[in-house]
């Protein structure tokens, strides 16, 4: 399969702190492939993805998604990414129909063509009853479908999870990994996915990279990993590799 995302030695210190954040990442994240990038509070996680999405470029090192970069061509590499965030990007005070319109008028998509994109994506996750529910009524697992279904508009080749089910009921959950699996098998979507929650990350990924201290510790095909590391599972392989000590300080 092609290589959608190769990143090459990049780096990324901030200052006064002291080590580096992302410390000479080299991996590539090829089409199609269900990526997972595993690790500790502070492992260098939301550093990278703030990178790969062109919140600030790397100060050392190269990110490449399709041949792109965003500082060579950024609308290029934007309509490549779709993001989902921890955090419920979502105006409360506003509809759910009408969030996703702005959203979508916002990445370009015509009203006829936006207006089928939603109402398709509201039915597959059961949220079509809701469509004029202002953000702020709804539930937590609802606003974390509706937050997907804002990333997934315009179809991106990459689409980036931040923690996509925490703090869902277990309904929810099951919704949003079996719509992401629908997504990455019927449409080949590539999906690069970063969570706490270790056994959705065994069930749900092709592939995984664990980092730690802003350094990729190991990475490989799923089951190949736990095997090579003569585990039963990745949390086994995680706890193994990065240790047991608390990171949550």
């Amino acid at each position: 399969m092609p290589i959608l995302v190769d990143i090459k030695n990049v780096s990324k210190k901030y200052k006064e702190a002291s080590r580096a954040a992302v410390d000479s990442l080299s991996f590539s994240i090829q089409q199609g492939e269900v990526f997972g990038l595993l690790g500790p509070n502070g492992a260098g996680k939301t550093t990278f993805i703030s990178m790969l999405c062109g919140l600030f470029p790397p100060p050392e090192g190269l990110i490449l998604i399709n041949g792109f970069t965003h500082q060579s061509n950024s609308r290029a590499c934007k309509q490549l990414i779709g993001v989902v965030p921890q955090e419920i990007a979502l105006y409360p005070k506003l509809t759910l129909w009408e969030n996703l319109m702005f959203l979508g008028h916002m990445y370009g998509l015509s009203t006829v063509v936006l207006k089928e994109k939603i109402k398709e994506n509201l039915n597959i996750l059961g949220l079509e009853a809701n469509r004029h529910q202002q953000i702020n009524s709804f539930s937590g697992g609802m606003k974390r479908r509706v937050n997907l279904v804002a990333g997934l508009l315009h179809d991106p080749q990459l689409l980036i999870l931040d923690e996509p089910t925490v703090g869902v009921d277990i309904q929810s959950k099951q919704a949003i990994i079996e719509y992401l699996k629908r997504l990455n098998s019927e449409k080949g979507m590539t999906i690069l996915y970063t969570s706490h929650h270790l056994d959705e990350a065994q069930d749900f990924c092709t592939h995984i990279a664990i980092i730690d201290e802003g350094k990729i510790i190991t990475e490989g095909k799923t089951e190949e990993l736990i095997k090579s590391n003569n585990c039963n599972s990745i949390e086994e392989v995680y706890l193994k590799l990065t240790g047991v000590n608390f990171r949550d300080k």
